[in-house]
């Protein structure tokens, strides 16, 4: 199961069990009140007995002067029970029925256990049917989320053909030296949905397992190149040392490119784009001088944008592949200052 479908399992099981596990917790608690209740009334009526016959031995037997004790009533103190009766042709002297609270504590203890035996039986039963009921609620899910990927997939593989088509032509007409602008700006637009097809391949795909060992100043500077070509008028600047971390490469890529590729297209003229790492925080920074972002906390959200260029989604698939590979993504952001995304790695 991937990132979603995981979080689905574990809320609509927390939300059956914990549901389902109050309400058995109350009806076994108002089962064992009711139980202490008839147990209560079970010792007042064997002593109700004895006051005839005294003919009992597990309650203590005295005669006491009557005062303002309630006659035929059960009296639960710290250490016993008591209850008082009359006595016949007896109008100064009662009787008092005594039974210690130790026994008392026994038989409240065994009844105790058998109903926490039967609780914990239930709540185990509770548990599964918790889990055959996640994984069937969660069935919709993922054959809808089966449906989204295969679709996907089929678009990215239709894209091929006329990008491969589009990519051989504007090479064709290269040759031709009056239009070169105007094929480099369709070089640049193939290139983009290029990256926009990598970008959803990177969002269908679970790379949290897949690690490798890698130099991240020679990424940067690599994909920094690549840049360059396209946007000349900015300047990079790459600021640290041979570092090498462990962690999917394809999928940090990726996260690098958008964050790279952002920074110069919404970057004013002549700006600048500096890359830093800091080796104590395990920490990457992207800083530019653009045009700053007016809402940095709803930057992540799906198709969210505040240009007009792009469709919202490069930086929701940046988050995702954060989530992923276990980094701690930040954002700080002044408009018309620029803004400085932070990569720590968890």
């Amino acid at each position: 199961m991937n990132r979603v479908e995981i979080e689905s399992f574990i809320k609509s099981f927390t939300l059956f069990f914990l549901s389902l596990g109050i309400l058995i917790s109350i009806l076994f608690y108002l089962d064992y009140s009711q139980k202490v209740m008839a147990l209560d009334d079970e010792l007042f009526s064997q002593m109700k007995v004895c006051s005839y016959d005294l003919k009992c031995e597990k309650f203590d037997i005295d005669f006491v002067e009557k005062k303002t004790q309630e006659l035929y009533f059960l009296y639960k103190k710290k250490s016993v029970l008591q209850a008082y009766f009359p006595i016949s042709d007896a109008d100064k002297f009662i009787l008092e029925l005594k039974f210690s609270k130790q026994n008392y504590e026994k038989l409240l203890q065994g009844m105790q256990t058998k109903m926490l035996l039967r609780f914990g039986v239930v709540m185990l039963i509770v548990l599964m049917l918790s889990v055959l009921f996640s994984i069937y609620a969660l069935s919709p899910l993922r054959n809808a989320l089966l449906l989204t990927q295969e679709f996907i997939k089929d678009i990215l593989h239709d894209f091929n053909t006329p990008l491969a088509s589009l990519r051989l032509n504007t090479s064709m007409l290269k040759k031709d030296d009056t239009n070169k602008t105007k094929i480099v700006r369709i070089e640049q637009a193939v290139q983009n949905i290029l990256d926009l097809q990598e970008n959803l391949r990177s969002y269908l795909h679970n790379h949290e397992m897949q690690k490798e060992l890698f130099e991240i100043k020679e990424l940067i500077i690599q994909r920094v190149g690549n840049l360059q070509k396209t946007y000349p008028d900015i300047r990079f600047e790459v600021n640290m040392q041979a570092t090498h971390i462990q962690i999917n490469k394809e999928a940090y890529t990726r996260i690098i490119d958008n964050l790279l590729s952002n920074a110069a297209k919404y970057n004013k003229q002549n700006g600048s784009v500096k890359i830093s790492y800091d080796n104590v925080k395990d920490t990457l920074n992207i800083q530019d001088s653009g045009k700053g972002i007016k809402n940095p906390k709803r930057i992540f959200e799906r198709f969210y944008k505040e240009q007009e260029r792009g469709i919202g989604i490069g930086l929701h698939i940046v988050k995702k592949l954060c989530d992923e590979l276990n980094i701690d993504i930040k954002v700080h952001s002044e408009v018309g200052v620029g803004s400085t995304f932070a990569l720590t790695l968890r």
